[in-house]
């Protein structure tokens, strides 16, 4: 009996979706529920699940081809088994084999030299690239005798085939479309919004305090590490809720005003920025952000997150201070009106009660929409989160 795979269905907000890996070939057996093909849409890689067991009989569509809701991709025989290969047509075969054919197999040395290339890590094949090195012409020092990017650029440095005198690659590879969207909604950010950024500084000497005393207590109780992120997406959702233009969006002529704050966070994967959204902060608790981070977190890097967790949200809240950045303008995640910006946590000498004292300090920075937030509103609104910050036991009485 032959069953149809078909695309899942898409909402509104996402026309089509293009084939972006074939798991499977065909005559391949498959299992019920085992991933057939990644399907790659303008926000987020699905994944397509066969739904029987069976043989793969057909694809229709190839890796870049474009596909819409419920359009069938794929045909599967229920309940067929794979052909298992013939030991004794291949062992026929190979004895046919006129003995002409072992001086071609001897001159094949340029497919080696391929594959040795395609097993690099990434580093050393891009340093190989850059560098115009043949790895085949490299030594490795690494384990097994692997070829390392310190081995690349050493075998370049040493006149082995450096840049002066080596090739200039190129190489030319279409955008995904998540990297395409993300490109549109940045030039929509740029192109739409009076974006302007306001600085401030925080000192997260009590903040870093607490964590210290409460994280055994914290992990024995919820089963998670106490983080910094859960203190500023709640303090965020508390200052929001004091400053409900931070939270509103434009729509034609109209403002928007969100009486609950869903706070968007960003979270760098492999195929680039997403921002899956926590809803309803305003009502969460310290352990339930730093739960739902992590399985965001874990889920980003597998590819797993879903259209609906990736939708909405009134306030983005991004952690450049990971990569090591100190200070930087993040751009606004249209439709919103604000994106709040962390940084590297550097201790600084601060005028303390008079004093000089070493503070662990982060600058804050906050991007927001001119057209509906007036810069007193959007210095009030950081130097709010600022104050508790500095003070964490206002964000238990919500002061």
């Amino acid at each position: 009996m032959a069953t149809e795979v078909k695309a899942p269905v898409l909402p509104e907000s996402v026309a089509d979706g293009t084939i972006a890996t074939w798991h499977k070939k065909v005559g391949d057996a498959v299992k019920r529920d085992e991933n057939l093909l990644d399907l790659e849409t303008d926000k987020v890689v699905l994944e397509v699940p066969s739904p029987v067991d069976g043989v793969l009989k057909e694809i229709k569509f190839e890796v870049g081809a474009t596909v819409t809701s419920s359009q069938v991709v794929a045909v599967i025989e229920e309940g067929a088994v794979a052909a298992a290969p013939a030991p004794a047509a291949e062992e026929k075969k190979a004895e046919a084999a006129p003995a002409a054919a072992a001086p071609a197999a001897a001159a094949a040395p340029a497919p080696a030299a391929k594959s040795a290339a395609d097993a690099l890590p990434p580093g050393a094949r891009f340093s190989a690239i850059t560098e115009g090195v043949n790895p085949a012409d490299v030594s490795g020092t690494g384990r097994h005798g692997a070829v390392t990017k310190e081995d690349i650029v050493n075998f370049a440095r040493n006149g082995g085939a450096g840049k002066a005198g080596g090739a200039r690659p190129e190489e030319r590879v279409p955008m995904t479309r998540i990297r395409k969207r993300i490109a549109e909604r940045l030039m929509q950010s740029k192109n739409s919004t009076a974006m302007l950024t306001t600085f401030n500084e925080v000192d997260l000497s009590k903040v870093s305090a607490a964590r210290k005393d409460l994280q055994d207590e914290f992990v024995k109780a919820h089963g998670i590490k106490l983080g910094f992120m859960s203190f500023f997406v709640k303090a965020a959702a508390n200052a929001l809720q004091r400053f409900p233009l931070v939270n509103a969006s434009i729509d034609g002529d109209d403002v928007i005003y969100h009486g609950y704050s869903d706070i968007s966070i960003a979270v760098s994967t492999d195929k680039g920025l997403v921002t899956p959204v926590l809803r309803n902060v305003e009502r969460m608790s310290f352990a339930d952000i730093e739960k739902t981070i992590a399985d965001y977190a874990k889920k980003a890097r597998d590819g797993k997150l879903s259209l609906e967790e990736l939708q909405g949200g009134t306030f983005t809240v991004t952690n450049g201070g990971t990569f090591g950045s100190l200070l930087s303008t993040p751009i606004i995640n249209p439709p919103q009106s604000a994106i709040l910006g962390m940084h590297a946590i550097k201790e600084r000498p601060i005028a303390q009660n008079g004093q000089v004292v070493i503070a662990p300090m982060m600058y804050l920075a906050l991007s927001y929409d001119h057209r509906i937030i007036d810069g007193k509103d959007s210095v009030q609104f950081l130097v709010d989160i600022k104050n508790q910050l500095e003070n964490p036991g206002r964000m238990l009485f919500g002061l």
